[in-house]
């Protein structure tokens, strides 16, 4: 254990945009949903979000230096279901490349006219396809298409892949191997959507193990993103704290709890509500802090305004998550180690 952290420690040193940024802030602040913000711009439920990097590119565009001029250090590209596997479903397989490529171009452009350093970082999400030996996508294969879309986000020039919403470790290392193919730095996030653990069983724990076991293919930083709430997701992030990791934790949540309305889904965590999540991560251990579903430019700005001038001077206890951010979905974080309050237990207060 001794020698794998003065290996990555190494690694922290070396010349990473993402790390020697992280290094020099301290505290990251990361970029808020994808999905929402395009619907917001007309892209119709069932449509390939991936699609506009060469039909809609000036949207594109719009998308991401929302996160930019809203103070985001690092915002991913617009690439989530640029695989094989996912874009089949819109005959365009073939095209993986090209779209991860394409992506990150445009994210390329945007980060180098910004005045200041912004990170690029090219987001990869799941095939879509369960894993063997429960379900029939091959390891092999699963490496093949993670690393088709790695190698298209470094030729288009991600400073660093991100792997995100992953539910199963196999899937989880499968990418670590595609990335390390391609030759391109990353981190990466899985979702705690079932009562404190991923939808395959994994807890926090479990995580903090799978990411020291992977050796040379490990992330930069790891942590967790979208999953049910802002509450939820910081109790993950401490429970990924309690283990003492070495990588820096990420903590991308989303933007309240999401309501069905009219039709639409729609998020009800309030910009107040998120700068109040983004000081309550931080001193829950994360260093990398962003939203994940319904986060916008404005819950963004926020957050940053909050990072800047507030602080939190010790980690939060379950009830005082409760208390400011609302109720967690479970009464556990999936470990059975802890029972968490079930309902709000006086009126919100601001983090100081």
């Amino acid at each position: 254990m001794r020698k794998q952290g003065l290996f990555f420690r190494a690694r922290l040193l070396m010349t990473n945009p993402l790390m020697k940024l992280l290094s020099a802030n301290g505290t990251l602040l990361a970029d808020g949903a994808t999905g929402t913000n395009l619907f917001n711009m007309g892209l119709m439920s069932g449509d390939a979000p991936e699609m506009w990097n060469t039909e809609e590119p000036g949207k594109i565009k719009t998308l991401y230096k929302g996160a930019v001029d809203a103070g985001s250090d690092v915002f991913l590209t617009n690439s989530f279901g640029a695989n094989a596997s996912r874009l089949k479903l819109h005959n365009a397989e073939k095209r993986t490349h090209e779209l991860a490529r394409v992506s990150a171009e445009i994210a390329r452009d945007v980060a180098d006219t910004a005045g200041r350093t912004v990170i690029v970082a090219g987001s990869v999400g799941p095939t879509g396809e369960i894993m063997e030996p429960v379900g029939t996508l091959s390891h092999a294969l699963a490496v093949e298409m993670f690393h088709e879309a790695a190698d298209g986000l470094k030729s288009g020039g991600a400073d660093v892949g991100w792997l995100e919403t992953i539910s199963a470790p196999e899937e989880y290392r499968a990418a670590a191997e595609g990335f390390t193919l391609a030759g391109l730095d990353w981190v990466g996030t899985m979702s705690f959507d079932t009562a404190g653990r991923t939808m395959m069983g994994l807890t926090s724990a479990d995580m903090v193990k799978m990411v020291d076991g992977l050796g040379d293919h490990a992330p930069l930083a790891f942590g967790a993103n979208c999953g049910t709430g802002a509450s939820d997701l910081l109790r993950t992030i401490l429970g990924f704290s309690a283990q003492g990791p070495e990588r820096p934790i990420i903590a991308k949540g989303n933007a309240g709890i999401p309501k069905y309305v009219e039709g639409h889904i729609h998020y009800d965590g309030t910009p107040e509500l998120m700068a109040d999540y983004a000081v309550m991560a931080r001193a829950c251990g994360a260093r990398i802090i962003g939203g994940c579903c319904g986060t916008m430019p404005e819950h963004l700005r926020h957050m940053r305004e909050a990072l800047d001038t507030r602080s939190m001077d010790h980690p939060p206890a379950l009830e005082e998550i409760v208390d400011r951010l609302g109720a967690f979905s479970s009464a556990s974080d999936g470990t059975g180690d802890d029972e968490a309050p079930a309902r709000r237990t006086s009126r919100r207060r601001r983090a100081s």
